[in-house]
């Protein structure tokens, strides 16, 4: 199993320091390779979901490429929901997929499939190692496109992992040339558009920090144009003291309200605002269909430094937008009796928050006001539900808190979505995981109630409400976090909600705070 073993060291000296697995027979050989590369930390996820989710998570905090070990094509299927926000996200993973023999393709075993069918609709870059020799070379190779591009799948079949060939390590790829890059020849003709007025600047990219966001307030400020992040940024930096840039609303009814009047949209790696989905009546873009688009950088790429580059040309040596200084609003006295409710609960989160903490935001309808309550919290990061395939948000905080052990990690998950990947919880007790789970149970997938009446389809009866409906029976998610070794509370009022938080925040390892909504 040399070639496991050198796969790995390759993957190790590439900085590759975790490997989220859920392996089976055809990647033994990978399992007992870990026992010889001490720098790959593996850890275990109960369903592939969680896998790939956590892997998400990671790779978005660490920026460096996340690893996942998964077992042929209905092993990758399994995860394919969360690459799929991946993907969206072009978080750097890299999915190590194994495969029969290749001797044994021909015979049609029962666990035969067409991986590359599979791998590609989430997958950025795709290949598939034939020789040792080749397994080594691609696997130098998928460090630098995961980087580059996002996640991708590298497959290796059984009979390459344990075979003892010891191919020479790949020679080093030279690096990127540094030369000017592409978006700067178009900041003149965009910094004179945003002097003639009427633009919107819209961010995006694998991760808004908090100089980048300044960096567009600023231009705001001094061309009065409006600016707005995505309406699922993968990641972003923001609280007390930073700039607090509002997201371009979900709904197409919102978004083209904010929209449809704008001449010209500027995309800082961000892609071009559309709908979630076409609906009678309505628009499937929200900006006017003569609306110029210009980009700033790359869809997916980092727009700090095309902002910064840009806010020096239209408004030079001017002073920072203002950001809020304020605290986030807690919670009056007489409220803390009071029955929970989005705004108690976007209020109790802001309020509780603990410096540094990361926010993986599932929270569907009932965190509603969560992100804009945080604006005034204190400084953290919030990790969006990119693709919105959903079961993303506790595979998601944890992947986050191991790639940041000293950090807090809140995860706002809805109790629908939380069923799809709840194994995610076994994972956190495992690995002793700083993570605040808070369920925000109303018994209902209430977005799907609302999407009723939006797609124009006749008033819901019977029939089809009971598809929204989770309380025949109700789920006890207190009792699943304790059969996966989570301790956990039921909280019913704001005051509830806010001593949990503050109690969960404050001691080590993971919780999960079951919160009920009338």
């Amino acid at each position: 199993m040399e070639t496991a073993v050198r796969m790995l060291e390759t993957f190790a000296d590439g900085g590759v320091e975790v490997c989220f697995a859920n392996p089976g027979t055809s990647e033994m050989h990978l399992v007992a390779a870990l026992d010889r590369v001490p720098r790959i930390r593996p850890v275990p996820g109960l369903f592939e979901g969680v896998v790939t989710g956590a892997a998400d998570g990671y790779g978005r905090m660490c920026g460096a490429p996340a690893l996942t070990l998964l077992h042929l094509g209905p092993g990758l299927s399994n995860g394919s929901a969360n690459l799929h926000n991946a993907f969206r996200a072009r978080t750097p993973i890299i999915n190590l997929v194994g495969d029969h023999a290749v001797a044994h393709r021909v015979n049609d075993a029962p666990l035969q499939s067409d991986i590359e069918s599979l791998a590609r609709p989430v997958s950025r870059w795709f290949a598939a190692a034939q020789t040792p020799e080749q397994a080594l070379d691609l696997a130098s190779w998928s460090l630098d496109a995961a980087a580059r591009e996002g996640p991708g799948t590298l497959v290796l079949p059984a009979d390459v992992a344990w075979s003892d060939a010891v191919p020479e390590r790949p020679t080093p790829r030279p690096a990127a040339s540094s030369g000017t890059p592409a978006w700067d020849r178009d900041i003149d003709r965009i910094a004179d558009r945003l002097r003639a007025g009427g633009c919107v600047l819209v961010l995006g990219g694998r991760r808004l920090g908090a100089e980048a966001c300044a960096a567009a307030a600023r231009i705001g400020a001094a061309t009065g144009a409006l600016v707005l992040t995505d309406t699922f940024p993968a990641r972003v930096e923001r609280g007390r003291g930073r700039a607090a840039l509002p997201r371009i609303p979900y709904l197409i009814e919102m978004s083209a309200g904010l929209l449809a009047g704008a001449r010209t949209v500027i995309l800082a790696g961000a892609p071009a605002p559309v709908a979630f989905f076409a609906l009678p009546g309505r628009p499937m873009r929200p900006t006017a269909g003569d609306a110029e688009i210009l980009t700033l950088g790359d869809a997916g790429g980092d727009p700090t430094d095309p902002l910064l580059a840009l806010v020096q040309a239209v408004a030079g040596t001017a002073a920072d937008a203002a950001a809020p200084a304020t605290a986030a609003p807690g919670l009056a006295s007489s409220e803390h009796d009071r029955g929970l409710d989005p705004d108690l609960l976007a209020r109790a989160v802001a309020a509780t928050l603990p410096a540094q903490a990361i926010v993986c935001d599932e929270s569907i309808t009932l965190g509603l006001y969560a992100y804009d309550q945080a604006a005034g919290a204190a400084p953290h990061d919030w990790l969006s539900l990119t693709g919105g395939a959903i079961g993303q948000g506790l595979p998601l905080a944890t992947g986050a808190a191991i790639a940041c052990p000293g950090r807090r990690v809140v995860a706002l998950q809805a109790d629908g979505s939380a069923l799809y990947t709840v194994q995610a919880l076994w994972t956190q007790a495992r690995e002793n995981l700083n993570v605040t789970n808070v369920i925000l149970n109303n018994g209902a997938y209430a977005i799907l109630d609302m999407e009723l009446a939006r797609a124009g389809a006749s008033p819901g009866g019977r029939a089809a409400r009971a598809l929204f409906d989770l309380t025949r029976p109700a789920i006890d998610f207190c009792a699943l976090a304790a059969g996966f070794g989570v301790p956990a509370s039921r909280v019913r009022t704001a005051g509830e909600l806010a001593a949990a938080l503050a109690r969960a925040h404050a001691t080590p390892g993971p919780s999960l705070i079951e919160a009920m909504f009338p």
